[in-house]
């Protein structure tokens, strides 16, 4: 009898320690699936904050020639076969401000390297392009057309501007060129965006009538470009696609 109680003691003991272990696993099982439910929430969460980056704001412009529209995005992101900006003269007073130097920083300095008077000087229509080291832009190639000294800089020069970016993007072979004026950027505040893209869509414009004359006539080339993407911050891509309507409206036929 006293073998058959033992037993019995001993029986009764294993099952609370049974039931004592499953009471202690089930918690942390429920942690352990609410931390797993953090961590999917997390992920799900950064693949939609990747999305958001990898599908920028697009608007269209509208009842244009040439296939044009307002990126929000800045120069320094941009996956592009070629990436133009602009600069104003290489003085110590012109600092690179946002999107610029976001590009240098990513360049590991290069801006601040050419930017010399005995290298590019910034001057008004002077152009610089170059292939970005590996690693530091995504865009294949970086032009830039200087803007002249910023005290004295007002919209009418970006006509030029506009009309360099199509003429060389068309000799360069490039279709889908990205442009960004950052003038904002070079520490020029006292334009519109508006003015400043009207500007030089009408260079652009007439440009691309020159060209097109040209075709008609069987002078060699013929355009390559087949559409532009004009980049602005959030807050200036509806003035910028307003005032790039606006540059067609007032163009001449």
């Amino acid at each position: 009898m006293k073998k058959l109680s033992l037993f019995r003691f001993f029986g009764a003991f294993l099952l609370m320690v049974i039931a004592l272990t499953a009471a202690m696993s089930v918690p942390g099982l429920a942690m352990n699936g609410s931390e797993r439910g953090q961590t999917d929430h997390l992920t799900g969460s950064q693949a939609n904050g990747q999305a958001a980056r990898a599908k920028p704001t697009e608007l269209q412009v509208s009842n244009v020639p040439i296939p044009t529209r307002v990126l929000v995005q800045s120069p320094a992101e941009t996956d592009t076969e070629l990436q133009i900006i602009c600069l104003f003269e290489s003085l110590p007073e012109n600092t690179l401000h946002g999107s610029l130097a976001e590009i240098n920083e990513k360049l590991k300095g290069l801006l601040d390297k050419i930017r010399k008077p005995g290298l590019f000087r910034g001057e008004f229509g002077e152009t610089l392009m170059f292939v970005p080291p590996a690693g530091t832009l995504a865009a294949k190639r970086m032009f830039i057309v200087g803007l002249g000294d910023s005290e004295n800089f007002t919209p009418q020069r970006m006509e030029l501007v506009g009309s360099i970016v199509y003429r060389e993007s068309n000799r360069l072979g490039i279709a889908h060129p990205f442009f960004a004026p950052t003038i904002l950027d070079g520490g020029v505040t006292k334009f519109g965006t508006g003015q400043v893209a009207e500007s030089f869509y009408t260079g652009f414009l007439r440009a691309a009538r020159t060209e097109e004359i040209l075709k008609d006539a069987g002078a060699p080339g013929g355009q390559v470009l087949q559409d532009l993407t004009f980049l602005a911050g959030p807050t200036h891509a509806a003035d910028t696609q307003h005032a790039l309507e606006g540059a067609v409206q007032n163009s001449p036929n």
